[in-house]
């Protein structure tokens, strides 16, 4: 196939997907996932349409490659945590364009997570509502599904902690987190800003964050080839909160930051305040979260003179929301919200944005 057959082809899957997000939103949105993860899946194992996906959605140029971290990320958009916690879809989106994938967040022994529902859609606000509660099969279980992907694509490892685990022994799971996926990912994420596991944003404190981290870090270290640690942080914390956020970077030489989680302010919804308050607890996602994320990103990189590397993730939906991202600070970005309503060539829409802003 040539390239504009390609291109023919990724104009008619947008009008296709449109149609078919219309009716799959009719359906519960936990539900909708796990079934079209699957469909996903077995067309990955037919030949043809894999080739297909990667004609149609992957954009390949050397000027979209970035270092960081002594690591060649192929183009600068990934897919955030959450969307495949437990690792078993990474062959299938592979073929989507990504630049890297995120897994987690994922804890050292399987959990259910809250009881359903627990993610809601706000399609007037295109948001999110979640309390997923870390749900997940144990980090050991990802682990040896990664061992045997055929797909080679960079791996974030997004790690946090057991709900029964207490606080003071938090460290502990994200020590033993470490250790297990230390040889089948390429960096780490230390998640303590989900709002869905109760106390866990207790830990984004200066002392207990700090101390957490030197821990991870020592643990990191110890390992024969330490890998980058991030930290992800809530848009919901002040100003000082950031400072603070700075001043552990730097004390604890971590890596870089992810800005940024959800958030838990519900002051910029244009859905019905009868229907937010009836889905209840949760974080929200997707645009009402684009503005504050720039904003938090554009801080930290003007405190640290840019010193500090940047994910960003967090209202993503466009070509014109990345290259805002990235304008402001950031390094690389991700999607989430914007992925599940835009469809899959969120990828390589922002991917030729770039492109085309590197020939202006």
């Amino acid at each position: 196939m040539h390239a504009f057959d390609f291109n023919a082809t990724m104009y008619l899957c947008k009008a296709m997907y449109a149609l078919l997000r219309t009716i799959l939103f009719q359906f519960a949105p936990e539900a909708v996932h796990l079934w079209t993860m699957r469909q996903l899946d077995r067309a990955y194992t037919i030949t043809p349409i894999r080739f297909l996906l990667k004609g149609v959605y992957q954009k390949k140029s050397e000027h979209l490659h970035r270092t960081l971290w002594g690591i060649d990320f192929p183009n600068p958009v990934g897919l955030a945590a959450g969307f495949d916690k437990d690792a078993k879809h990474i062959d299938a989106l592979a073929c989507l364009g990504f630049g890297f994938i995120e897994i987690g967040t994922l804890t050292p022994k399987a959990q259910d997570g809250n009881p359903k529902p627990r993610l809601f859609r706000l399609p007037a606000d295109k948001a999110l509502i979640n309390r997923m509660g870390f749900n997940n099969g144990g980090v050991d279980a990802a682990v040896l599904r990664l061992q045997k992907r055929k797909e080679r694509i960079i791996i974030g490892g997004n790690i946090g902690k057991n709900k029964i685990t207490p606080n003071e022994e938090a460290y502990k799971d994200y020590e033993y987190n470490v250790k297990a996926l230390h040889a089948v990912v390429d960096y780490f994420v230390v998640n303590v800003s989900s709002p869905n596991t109760p106390g866990l944003r207790e830990l984004q404190e200066k002392e207990p964050l700090m101390a957490l981290l030197h821990k991870v870090q020592a643990v990191n270290k110890s390992m024969p080839h330490p890998k980058p640690v991030l930290l992800k942080i809530a848009p919901d914390l002040t100003d000082t909160q950031l400072d603070d956020i700075i001043d552990i970077v730097a004390a604890t030489q971590i890596d870089g930051i992810v800005a940024t989680n959800t958030t838990i302010d519900r002051s910029q919804l244009q859905t019905a305040k009868e229907r937010v308050e009836a889905i209840g607890a949760g974080g929200l996602s997707g645009k009402p979260v684009t503005a504050r994320a720039t904003e938090v990103i554009r801080y930290i990189h003007q405190k640290t003179k840019g010193s500090i590397p940047i994910i960003a993730v967090g209202g993503i939906f466009t070509a014109e929301d990345a290259l805002e991202k990235l304008h402001a600070g950031a390094s690389l970005v991700q999607v989430y919200t914007g992925f599940i309503y835009e469809g899959p060539g969120i990828v390589k829409n922002i991917c030729n944005a770039l492109l085309q802003q590197n020939k202006n």
